[in-house]
């Protein structure tokens, strides 16, 4: 007892204290916002849940994908493919009729069922991601050539997608849902009912996270991004750590690409490219990676400048935008996570050492 005792450190329960309270404000948010904003919300809470994954394998572990759009978008067409089919009746969507097929393929077909459509919109970027993984990271293959070589899968992935139109749907990509789980897919009701599921998720992921972060697997990460060739010498194996982590870090895109399908209603070719890939990395960036609420946060609080910035200034908000992440990278290079930090380390130099003499600022 007194061992566990001593882990509740004064400024452990206030962490504790701040968590709770966020995850109240989360849940109470639906009290006090319309239901037009709780949708942006929900939306903006499921890039967080990217971000979180994101910020494993590139703030823990010092791995830069710009490719993390394909596995958010993978998870995105699993639960598409699952909401289209249950508007069409289990019938061969629109857009095949337009291309010419009668018949809905057989790849199509068990995505009639909710939890395999669950399951495959997790299971299918963890895999693609543990076999780029295994022949990259087991290659030593590392830094800008791993960063070209996600991009490289984005194009290849959103050409199929484009290419592949009477299977996906095309550039259109897969829209018109109406139900799911028999419920209206449109319905304030089921709309309050997601945001509760996607702030439930993210709580739950954030957890997750938190804990590999602190295991033991998680200090070999933090080895991994400081030295690896240090890890490697002392016995340990980082490509199966990297390939590991790039799993975990694809398949909680994965469920952010569900949820989001669930929010927003279409998934498209566009919205899984390049540009959303990096976007991805400037929440992290600008929230502060190595710092899960400050990647979370970053997510937020970024889109909702993009929202409100494009609402107001639809001619100039990327100028607002581009000008944002100047700043952060010039004058916060850690990040907004990290100016806590740093006003913490500015105060403590500050303070009188035990001779009475105040220590130089910085």
């Amino acid at each position: 007892m007194r061992i566990q005792m001593k882990k509740f450190t004064p400024q452990r329960i206030w962490i504790l204290i701040a968590y709770t309270a966020a995850a109240a404000a989360l849940f109470s948010a639906p009290l006090f916002v319309s239901d037009f904003r709780l949708n942006l919300l929900a939306k903006f809470l499921a890039f967080a849940i990217v971000a979180l994954g994101l910020d494993l394998i590139w703030g823990f572990t010092g791995i830069l994908s710009l490719g993390h759009g394909i596995f958010f978008g993978l998870g995105a067409y699993a639960m598409a493919m699952y909401l289209k089919l249950a508007a069409s009746g289990g019938k061969p969507p629109d857009f095949m009729g337009w291309s010419g097929l009668k018949e809905l393929p057989l790849f199509w077909q068990p995505f009639q069922n909710f939890w395999f459509a669950v399951a495959m919109g997790i299971a299918i970027p963890a895999f693609l991601a543990l076999v780029l993984g295994y022949f990259t990271f087991r290659n030593r293959i590392r830094g800008v050539y791993f960063t070209i070589l996600t991009q490289a899968l984005v194009i290849i992935t959103t050409t199929l997608l484009i290419g592949q139109q009477a299977f996906t749907g095309g550039t259109n990509g897969i829209t018109g849902y109406s139900t799911v789980l028999g419920y209206s897919i449109g319905s304030p009701e089921t709309k309050r009912v997601l945001y509760y599921v996607t702030v439930a998720a993210l709580i739950a992921i954030f957890i997750f996270c938190r804990y590999v972060i602190g295991s033991r697997f998680g200090k070999v990460l933090r080895a991994i991004r400081d030295g690896e060739n240090r890890v490697r010498f002392i016995g340990y194996n980082p490509a199966i750590y990297q390939m590991v982590v790039f799993t975990i870090s694809a398949g909680i895109a994965g469920v952010a690409g569900m949820l989001f399908v669930l929010h927003v209603g279409i998934i498209s070719p566009s919205m899984l490219g390049i540009v959303p890939s990096i976007e991805m990395v400037l929440w992290v960036a600008i929230g502060g990676r190595g710092t899960l609420v400050g990647a979370a946060l970053g997510a937020i609080l970024m889109n909702w400048a993009k929202s409100e910035f494009s609402t107001a200034y639809p001619q100039g908000w990327l100028f607002f935008m581009g000008l944002l992440f100047v700043v952060v990278v010039v004058f916060l290079p850690k990040g907004v996570a990290g100016l806590i930090g740093q006003i913490k380390f500015r105060r403590k130099r500050r303070e009188p050492n035990h001779e009475g003499v105040r220590n130089p600022a910085v």
